[in-house]
Formats: C-alpha cells, sequence, structure tokens
C-alpha cells in the first residue's frame, strides 16, 4: 500500500516555529488557558467576573483575561492564568468546555496584517464584525487583534494548524 503521509510536508516544531517574512511575523501562541463557554452569558460573566459580550472580527481585545464572541449564547474566554470557574454545566444556565488542547492559536505582527487578513478573507481588514468566527484561507478560524491594530490572534482547530502554517509560508503579502 502507498504511503500517503509521504506527499505532506512536516508539521514544524510549533514550539519554536516563528514565519517572518517582509512586514508580518508569525508565530504559535502557547500557554493560553481557552474555555468555551455556551448559554446564559449574562450568568457566566456573573461567576467568572469577565465583564462585557466578548470581542468579534477585527475589534481588538486587551488584558491578562477576555472574551471572543462566537454567537449570540457562546463565547471563548481566554486568559494567561485558569479560570476559577470547573469545566461543565451549572445550574446557573451555562455549560464551560475547555478548549486549551482542541484550538491552537496563531499571533500575527506587524504593518502588513491588514494585507494579509485581505488575502486569507473576504472580511473588511477595518471593520468589526460582533462575532469574530470568520472563514480564513479557507479553515474556520476565531479572529481579533490584540493589543493595538497591528496584532492579531487567529484561534483554529489543532488539526488545520499544519494547514494554516503552510498557507502562511505561500502567502505572497507576508
Amino acid at each position: 500500500m502507498r504511503n500517503l503521509a509521504e506527499k505532506w510536508p512536516a508539521a514544524p516544531d510549533f514550539a519554536t516555529a516563528t514565519l517572518s517574512k517582509g512586514s508580518v511575523s508569525v508565530r504559535t501562541l502557547g500557554g493560553l488557558n481557552q474555555l468555551l463557554v455556551s448559554g446564559d452569558l449574562a450568568a457566566w460573566s456573573k461567576a467568572s467576573g469577565l465583564a462585557g459580550e466578548g470581542v468579534g472580527a477585527g475589534a481588538i481585545a486587551n488584558g491578562d483575561k477576555y472574551m471572543v464572541r462566537i454567537a449570540r449564547d457562546r463565547v471563548l474566554a481566554v486568559g494567561g492564568q485558569p479560570f476559577p470557574i470547573v469545566a461543565g454545566w451549572h445550574a446557573a444556565g451555562f455549560a464551560v468546555t475547555v478548549m486549551d488542547a482542541g484550538l491552537h492559536v496563531f499571533e500575527i505582527e506587524g504593518s502588513g496584517l491588514d494585507r494579509l487578513i485581505a488575502r486569507g478573507t473576504a472580511l473588511d481588514p477595518g471593520a468589526a464584525s460582533r462575532s469574530a468566527s470568520i472563514l480564513f484561507a479557507g479553515a474556520g478560524v476565531l479572529f481579533y487583534r490584540f493589543g493595538n491594530p497591528d496584532r492579531a490572534r487567529l484561534h483554529v482547530d489543532r488539526g488545520l494548524a499544519p494547514y494554516l502554517w503552510e498557507w502562511f509560508e505561500q502567502a505572497q503579502v507576508l
């Protein structure tokens, strides 16, 4: 039987891999705590101490802990430190799922970020939307800016991370 794995490039060592071309750099951001929260988001906010609706595509997130809006009743809570909420169903009306191992996070930075966004999606790089869920380079991701307009984060299903890395390597705008 043919070994079809030979036709695919090896996945990079994401712990150390960085990509810098022109005015944009891409790296993996590890160590983030990621919780998928579904249900009553007002009850979640009260229990977690995180206020607001969460940032959407193109909006700027700040701080050690923040929320990324996925849908009307769903957010991804992201933080450098663990959250004081346990996974599972909560009687207040929300469910929490740990997504640390399920979502890979890329951090993209540089003055060419808007060109890269324009190349990867139909989203207007200068506009923000209520949901961070977009199609980028053919993959469903959560996209938002972090800290400043020239830095963005993409959360993608871990299995699609090698594909997205290869797309970044071949992108003509980097």
